[in-house]
């Protein structure tokens, strides 16, 4: 057995090696057993082994499962972890094999058959992992709600490791992926800087559910050269949203902390607040900071809370709620 060899797999895949990768460097079942036996291996999987017996690393999860089906690539969720990946969840690995292969099930990893395994899986790196695009396209139309996708798509954008012209392109490849339409027109809306779909998220998730005023949409102020739209405006509280349907930076905590300011300094003139889909992503968040200020600047309300544990609740009180059976409109 090539001890060089399988010494410099190991470093490479985290300490995780397969048994078709001992036996190619010149080792024999015997000699896994007996690692085995002194405790130098442990199994993880049918046929891949790390060289610790303590509990396994996320990374060596992945590596474990992806040695386990080879070839295969990590996708889903698994393929967008990291330090810039917020929403990684590490307790469920995610590989992408190719659509003819059939396998058995792994607790703890989910299979996912594509057809365009080869074009997608990126087998160079380690480990292999399939394009950024598809499975952030992947993570954003198995999202429960559109709110959901959006935060998705801004994450992706926001850690730069792709663009929002980038994703639409791709998505052109996956005529079948579900939720297709819906992930069509929030890109598109990026990328035209339309922001149609952000404006009908806004009126649906934030405006109605919370029983905010009704506002008026895409008013036009001004003449020549100094005309502006104006596209959310209360105007008995002058109050003016604007709906900025960028991705990436409206994702940060700095815009949440602007618009804390913003409340904090409600004052009897026309205030523009400025939201985009991290805020809007998490509605009953932005409806409570609104709501203050539609109070402060003369509403008399009543606000409404769209569930038991929406904060708009503590904003409007408990005579306005729902049902205890309904749940909150957040992310």
């Amino acid at each position: 057995m090539d001890g060089a060899t399988i010494r410099g797999l190991l470093e490479q895949q985290d300490g995780v090696i397969a048994r078709w990768q001992i036996l190619a460097a010149g080792g024999r079942d015997s000699d896994i057993a007996r690692l085995v036996r002194r405790r130098l291996f442990a199994r993880v999987h049918d046929g891949v082994y790390v060289n610790h017996t303590g509990p396994l690393t996320t990374g060596q999860r992945r590596w474990a499962a992806v040695l386990h089906f080879w070839p295969a690539a990590l996708c889903h969720e698994s393929a967008l972890g990291g330090p810039s990946w917020p929403r990684a969840v590490d307790d469920v690995v995610h590989v992408a094999i190719d659509s003819k292969r059939r396998v058995g099930q792994v607790p703890g990893v989910v299979v996912h058959r594509m057809r365009s395994f080869e074009v997608v899986a990126l087998m160079n790196l380690s480990p292999p992992r399939v394009r950024i695009e598809q499975a952030v396209l992947d993570v954003a139309s198995g999202a429960r709600f559109a709110r959901q996708a959006v935060g998705v798509l801004a994450d992706a954008v926001q850690s730069r490791r792709t663009t929002a012209a980038r994703l639409l392109a791709h998505l052109d490849e996956l005529p079948r992926l579900p939720r297709r339409r819906l992930l069509a027109e929030l890109l598109a809306d990026v990328t035209t800087g339309t922001y149609s779909v952000l404006e009908r998220i806004y009126l649906r998730d934030v405006e109605r559910p919370h029983a905010l005023p009704a506002a008026d949409r895409q008013r036009r102020v001004g003449a020549g050269q100094k005309a502006a739209c104006r596209e959310v405006e209360y105007p008995e509280q002058r109050l003016v949203v604007e709906l900025d349907g960028r991705l990436g930076h409206e994702w940060s905590a700095d815009r949440w902390a602007d618009l804390d300011r913003d409340v904090s300094a409600a004052v009897d003139r026309r205030l523009t607040i400025r939201l985009g889909y991290g805020q809007v992503a998490e509605p009953c968040r932005v409806a409570q900071a609104l709501v203050s200020i539609l109070l402060a600047r003369g509403w008399a309300g009543p606000a409404r809370a769209c569930g038991p544990q929406c904060p708009v609740r503590a904003v409007c009180g408990d005579s306005h709620s729902p049902g205890e059976g309904n749940s909150p409109r957040t992310a």
